[in-house]
């Protein structure tokens, strides 16, 4: 009894058993006969790996999303996606707010910490906001869709262009095109400029974050009076659009000519940002580029939006510590403004959570199912990193993989940190140990 008194439902806690219900519940209506197409239960590890897949907004799949699962299957997965790319919480709070029920103190802290929010004071304000902000974008961009897609596919184009136009604002990656001739997915559009532009704005919008729509829309283009965090972020989501989109130019795409070596360029790029669709067959790409890809899905997005990763503000703050280390500055300084130590020592946690957890499973799943190293690793960190693209290696995985993924990317969408607060308990001691200095580098 003491023990369960001593148990408390922390934020962290709600939001870890509230996506492992959504995925539990998710995975027993996946495996009914009606999710599938061919009207026959799916098996548990399966259900749950694409349950788990939806809910994190990840993207990997061990069935074809377009011929296993029938309309009420896609239907399911697609409402997992805008559950998984709004956050559990978000959208509990949303619907406890229509039905008219209050919501207190407790609840609006819960919020905060699910949205990343700056401060608790009109929490329930920018909830609103974000949900308004995210249908009207996901509405914009079926809108914007459905012109090429209703004249490739007649009126299915409608479907293709609402699943399409969530799943990539959401930076999901699942898509219900399927096969069509020798392509698949988005590489029968590579060179189209109307359905490249509106995903690959769909999944920057996504990726920026709430804190930073809201900076938008309150200031337009006057970025100066954006906060700092949402400068960063919008510098560094520049940058690592750029880097990896001129590697690829230059280094890859030799067939392609035009605009369609340009497009194939920056949607492989902007993709990385953890949305998970393709425009190109990796199977053709070199080592280098896939070595790049890595590191770019572990980085991922923004904190406080729909994609996943380490998130751009790690590794900038990360970059802006050493830079102060180079220059032999005692403070972490950037735009005229100091950086905490606190936000130092949480960002080189996430690196070194991200990066063991990452090479572990890779190797694992190198070992248990023989498969070759570079390829599973680029797995691994598709699923921490809440990618969804892979090498071609999902649908052979073994069970006890397909299980390791399932953790990556459970992890990888509620945050290693929060999953390390919910277990752990928190230290209220203020005492100080001796202070003694150790030789580093």
């Amino acid at each position: 009894m003491q023990k369960l008194r001593r148990f408390r439902l922390t934020s962290s806690r709600i939001i870890i058993f509230g996506f492992a219900g959504v995925i539990l519940l998710a995975s027993l209506i996946l495996m009914l006969p009606i999710s599938s197409d061919s009207n026959t239960s799916t098996p548990f590890i399966n259900a749950a790996f694409t349950a788990t897949s939806a809910t994190c907004v990840t993207g990997l799949v061990v069935y074809d999303t377009a011929t296993h699962w029938s309309a009420f299957g896609q239907a399911v997965i697609l409402l997992l996606i805008q559950i998984g790319g709004m956050g559990v919480i978000t959208v509990a709070v949303s619907l406890s707010r229509i039905s008219g029920k209050r919501i207190g103190l407790l609840g609006r802290s819960f919020m905060q910490d699910s949205i990343a929010a700056p401060r608790l004071g009109g929490i329930m304000k920018f909830t609103k906001f974000i949900l308004i902000t995210a249908m009207s974008v996901e509405a914009l961009g079926a809108v914007l869709l459905m012109p090429t897609f209703c004249g490739r596919f007649g009126v299915k184009g409608i479907w293709y262009a609402l699943f399409h136009s969530v799943s990539a604002f959401c930076n999901a990656g699942f898509d219900v095109m399927g096969k069509t001739g020798e392509f698949s997915s988005f590489t029968s559009f590579v060179g189209n400029a109307a359905v490249n532009t509106v995903i690959m704005l769909l999944i920057v919008i996504g990726g920026i974050g709430f804190a930073t729509w809201k900076d938008v829309k309150e200031y337009g283009f006057r970025i100066r009076k954006y906060s700092l965090q949402s400068r960063i972020i919008l510098l560094f989501t520049a940058i690592f659009i750029i880097i990896p989109a001129l590697f690829f130019y230059f280094s890859e795409f030799a067939s392609l000519m035009g605009k369609e070596r340009v497009f194939a360029s920056l949607f492989q790029s902007v993709t990385l940002r953890t949305a998970g669709f393709n425009t190109v067959d990796f199977s053709s790409l070199k080592g280098a580029s896939l070595m790049i890809m890595i590191v770019f899905m572990l980085i991922g997005g923004a904190p406080g939006s729909t994609a996943g990763g380490m998130k751009v503000t790690t590794v900038a703050v990360l970059f802006f510590s050493c830079y102060s280390v180079f220059t032999r500055k005692k403070d972490i300084q950037v735009i005229n403004r100091r950086i905490d130590d606190d936000n130092v020592k949480t960002a080189a946690a996430v690196l070194m959570m991200y990066v063991t957890l990452f090479l572990a499973g890779g190797i694992t799943i190198s070992l248990v199912d023989g498969l070759p190293l570079q390829k599973c690793l680029f797995e691994t960190a598709s699923a921490i990193g809440t990618v969804g693209l892979t090498t071609g290696i999902t649908t052979s995985l073994s069970s006890l993989s397909k299980v390791i993924i399932i953790f990556l990317m459970y992890v990888g969408r509620v945050g290693g940190l929060t999953v390390i607060f919910a277990a752990a308990r928190s230290s209220l001691s203020g005492a100080k140990l001796p202070l003694e200095k150790i030789t580093v580098g």
